[in-house]
């Protein structure tokens, strides 16, 4: 099977609302910058609020969408709560990542499209499978665990989902860094449904590199 990569395109919801237009394009583009230095892929800003994130390898992708989402809702305004519409597609390669060019880019501003005519703010497509129900209710679970982050919740998890995955960082070491209280963090944590969420993107990696290795 051909190389399959992950393309991520977004838009800032009700961008027009947003009182430090300049400080919101700043935090999209170290999060871009951040994401892609990571998973070894290629971001960009574009149109002013819009974005695309093509990562190498499929199993990082709702990883790094819940990471971008969770960046901006922690850098939201007192008054304006900022999050982002993210589509995501997953396909073969058929050109190098900064082309952005081919049928999983194409797939991914479609899916975009889509997303903006309705309710949901994530949504994934795989192009080299059937519809799976459980996927997509799966996705839709963790959009609605967005919907309901606060700026501190989305801090912590940010946090989590930045350490290395090959180890279980405590607690106290969060609390530490974020120079609040453990029990603090762990109220936190709780109120972001961390422990589901975890679980969850762990199966999704999985689930997409397991595809991806499928001859």
């Amino acid at each position: 099977m051909p190389q399959r990569i992950a393309v991520l395109t977004g838009d800032v919801i009700e961008s027009r609302k947003v009182g430090d237009r300049p400080r919101l394009y700043r935090q999209l583009d170290d999060t871009l910058a951040a994401l892609a230095a990571r998973h070894g892929g290629h971001g960009e800003r574009f149109r002013g609020d819009g974005f695309q994130l093509a990562l190498p390898h499929a199993a990082a992708a709702m990883e790094a969408a819940v990471a971008l989402r969770a960046a901006l809702v922690q850098h939201s305004e007192p008054d304006q709560r900022w999050d982002a519409r993210i589509a995501v597609a997953i396909g073969p390669a058929e050109a190098g990542l900064a082309a952005a060019d081919g049928e999983t880019f194409i797939a991914s501003g479609r899916t975009l499209d889509a997303l903006a005519g309705g309710h949901g703010h994530l949504a994934l497509t795989l192009l080299d499978e059937a519809e799976d129900e459980g996927l997509a209710l799966l996705v839709r679970f963790i959009d609605d665990l967005l919907d309901g982050w606060s700026p501190y919740s989305a801090e912590v998890v940010g946090l989590s989902l930045r350490e290395d995955s090959s180890r279980q960082v405590s607690q106290q070491t969060l609390a530490e860094r974020l120079g609040i209280t453990q029990p603090s963090v762990h109220k936190r944590l709780r109120a972001a449904r961390w422990a589901l969420l975890s679980d969850s993107l762990t199966y999704l990696r999985r689930r997409l590199a397991e595809q991806g290795a499928t001859p």
